[in-house]
């Protein structure tokens, strides 16, 4: 496995667990962080979602 391959599938398994490390991670601080926050404060899945959504960007 590439080492670009290994980071990847590290971030969507702490995607799973923590969708908003995950995006901070691979954003960093802004509005797709903010936006994950308070999609996964209301509700996990769509913060779930959000989160795959940008590290599988």
């Amino acid at each position: 496995m590439a080492e670009s391959e290994m980071s990847k599938v590290l971030l969507v398994i702490i995607a799973i667990l923590l969708p908003p490390l995950a995006v901070g991670l691979k954003s960093g601080v802004g509005g797709a962080l903010i936006l994950n926050i308070i999609l996964w404060l209301l509700f996990y899945i769509p913060g779930l979602i959000h989160a795959l959504w940008v590290v599988l960007r």
